[in-house]
């Protein structure tokens, strides 16, 4: 349902039932999927990808060109999952030549005034309240929870199932599981409430807890850490996910709370 008050370019792929509210802007290269409703004064600019049952509220700007000067006009997109709300004057533009896209997973929620810069991959169900801005190529994994106003350096990842306090400035990686907190951000124990809510079990729990009491509570640096870990912890899934996170990592890994 298009109202006539909305400009819809003739090359936009519009799903039959997708609702289009007054004064929205739809530029031409744009994909939107089925059941997704458009809210007043919403841009969606060339290159958008929008997936299915999505709802966007007054005010967002979907695939504007990336802030970054190294940008030459090249084709990129910024994709958005199914099941995703974006709520007011969101912004999330879209991809640069470094990795060709924006995306923003399925099932996520991403609260007023958030900025999702540039070749930034946010993955399922992740919660970012309000005003949370994140710089170029941040990665976050699925089912990470960020407080308002935190500020996301570019390049940082982010793990899964991370709680991140509020107005927290992040120029480090957190590893899976953890709650980040205080300034500068520290590790503050595992994030075991939200462990729970998503039925984690309690042997798994501990078994996450006993890791992170090697890496943070035992005195060794980082690699000793995953030496003893892989010799005396039995291999798990989650064991094997946090190895793997902090070998990987680019920025290194937030400190312990001194």
């Amino acid at each position: 349902m298009k109202q006539p008050l909305a400009y819809v370019h003739p090359d936009a792929k519009i799903a039959n039932n997708v609702v289009i509210e007054p004064f929205v802007t739809i530029d031409k290269n744009v994909i939107i999927g089925e059941g997704t409703i458009i809210g007043s004064n919403v841009t969606i600019l060339e290159g958008a990808r929008i997936g299915k049952n999505c709802r966007i509220f007054p005010g967002a700007v979907i695939g504007a060109i990336p802030q970054d000067l190294k940008f030459r006009g090249e084709e990129t997109t910024a994709e958005i999952g199914d099941n995703t709300t974006i709520r007011e004057c969101v912004t999330i533009n879209r991809g640069t030549a470094s990795k060709g896209k924006t995306v923003v997973g399925s099932n996520c929620l991403i609260m007023a005034y958030c900025h999702v810069a540039h070749d930034t991959i946010v993955g399922n169900n992740v919660i970012m309240s309000n005003s949370v801005q994140l710089a170029g190529e941040v990665v976050i994994d699925d089912f990470a929870i960020i407080g308002g106003g935190a500020l996301i350096h570019q390049f940082c990842h982010i793990g899964s199932h991370v709680m991140i306090q509020g107005g927290a400035l992040i120029n480090k990686d957190i590893p899976p599981y953890v709650k980040a907190a205080r300034n500068p951000i520290s590790y503050a124990g595992i994030n075991s409430i939200g462990l729970r809510r998503r039925n984690f079990t309690n042997e798994t729990i501990r078994d996450i807890q006993e890791i992170y009491r090697y890496l943070y509570l035992s005195g060794l640096n980082n690699s000793d850490a995953i030496e003893r870990i892989e010799a005396e912890l039995p291999a798990t899934k989650e064991r094997d996910e946090i190895i793997l996170f902090v070998r990987n990592s680019q920025k290194g890994i937030i400190k312990g709370y001194i």
